[in-house]
């Protein structure tokens, strides 16, 4: 049983990590497109997403809301209320990602203040305005696309993921360095070809939701169903906000790294960068396995099968750590060539190999505790694990790298020794608290379907 709930959840969460590898593989071809010009701008695009980030990802989390009440009210086979959530959850989207916008483009005036490379901060200054503009279409595509996940419908979403790659690279070909007669804008010609394409792959998936017969049911029902409630805001918000902190916690800590790193040298933020962007790159598989076993958790939450939800969730969690085992040994042994394919400074390869040494140490705990804290959401239990996941990151993990790297005077190492930490203590915080829940209320169903038995 375990295994074919594992093939279930795999099943499922395929296309959402193949569009999640997708959206990562921009930053990864920006980073290395960028770094072809010289590191200095490569660290001015580190910079601007170590600052976007954190309310970048709580956009992302408010999306995730949309995602769970679907799932919920499709396992309820109550189409009327997933229109219902739809409509709503798009509003308060539209609405968070235009917030988050104009905050991430109000920053540009405190990149100087964050001690930085004065070069750096030059170079990164129209690029952060550029990526604040393209927070909003990218969350809206998102919005959109945890709507389709939440059907179960994870393809639409990766095929236009997919199809949005050869046309950033191409854009970036054009617009960085300035071939086929277009300017060559180098960093802000890449910030110009993220915007187009965010804009393009929205468009895209809005027509598909809108126009295609597989989501025409939820469509018909719109005269009735799309309307602004308060009762419906506050229970997207009820999951959203949670989620929205749980995943900012992690990114911020990752981005507030960046900026102390920052502060150590701009060759220590290029070598930070590219080690980030091959370990979040693997972290997209564990957030796509996560987010499917978080959705097939929350169909059965919405049945109350929570034997089902049991079995499930030890299936994912065993997933994760066969997925943790095979990155960390990738990451041992293609530490050197991974590096290289970034920047041909010896200074920066050589550091960055050594970080991406150290991220192979975190790779089982990375991917844990993303399945812990999305196995969670899915049985509506967001609070406390956003509490555990602050303690983890924030009280541990942190403070820790701090003194490693400038008290213990190991530099860019010492931050990311204290990524091991604070992610081993959100891995068995959320993990144990997931099965403890999941044991108890199997428990009680057992119980109560022997009871009625006997009666």
């Amino acid at each position: 049983m375990m295994r074919q709930e594992a093939a279930n959840t795999m099943k499922l969460a395929l296309p959402i990590i193949v569009g999640e590898l997708a959206q990562m593989a921009l930053h990864i071809i920006d980073a290395a497109m960028i770094g072809a010009i010289n590191y200095k701008q490569l660290a001015a695009a580190s910079l601007v997403i170590s600052v976007m980030n954190i309310p970048f990802v709580l956009g992302i989390g408010m999306t995730i809301s949309v995602s769970q009440m679907v799932s919920m009210s499709h396992g309820r086979r109550d189409s009327q209320q997933v229109s219902h959530y739809l409509y709503n959850g798009f509003w308060l989207c539209t609405v968070t990602a235009v917030i988050i916008s104009l905050l991430i483009i109000s920053t540009e005036g405190l990149l100087k203040h964050l001690g930085q490379d004065p070069e750096v901060v030059e170079y990164a200054k129209p690029f952060l305005r550029l990526m604040g503009i393209s927070i909003i279409p990218m969350l809206l595509f998102m919005t959109l696309k945890q709507f389709t996940d939440g059907l179960e419908y994870t393809r639409t979403a990766m095929i236009l993921s997919l199809g949005g790659m050869p046309v950033n690279i191409f854009l970036n070909w054009l617009l960085i360095y300035g071939n086929w007669s277009f300017p060559r804008l180098e960093l802000i010609g890449a910030g110009w070809a993220t915007l187009i394409t965010r804009m393009l792959m929205f468009i895209a998936l809005g027509w598909v939701v809108i126009k295609h017969r597989t989501f025409q049911r939820f469509m018909w029902v719109s005269s009735r169903q799309w309307k602004i409630k308060s009762k419906t805001i506050k229970e997207l918000l009820h999951i959203g906000v949670p989620s929205s902190l749980q995943i900012g916690m992690e990114a911020g800590a990752f981005a507030v790294s960046g900026i102390i790193i920052g502060t150590i040298s701009a060759m220590a933020q290029a070598a930070h960068q590219i080690a980030l962007s091959c370990a979040s790159f693997t972290f997209m598989v564990s957030m796509g396995l996560a987010q499917a076993g978080s959705i097939r958790v929350s169909n059965a939450y919405g049945t109350g099968n929570w034997l089902k939800i049991s079995v499930i969730g030890k299936s994912t969690i065993v997933t994760a750590l066969i997925y943790g085992v095979f990155c960390a040994i990738l990451f041992t042994v293609l530490r050197h060539p991974l590096a290289a394919l970034f920047n041909k400074d010896p200074m920066v390869m050589e550091m960055a190999a050594g970080l991406l040494l150290l991220a192979a140490f975190f790779q089982i705990s990375d991917a844990t505790q993303a399945i812990g804290a999305g196995l969670l959401r899915g049985i509506k239990d967001v609070k406390t694990p956003t509490v555990l996941i602050t303690i983890a990151y924030w009280v541990i993990g942190i403070p820790a790298g701090y003194l490693l790297a400038f008290n213990g005077k190991l530099g860019a190492s010492g931050m990311w020794l204290g990524f091991i930490i604070g992610l081993s203590s959100a891995s068995v915080f959320l993990i144990i608290r997931f099965l403890r829940m999941a044991g108890k209320k199997g428990k009680e169903e057992i119980l109560s379907d022997i009871v009625a038995k006997a009666l």
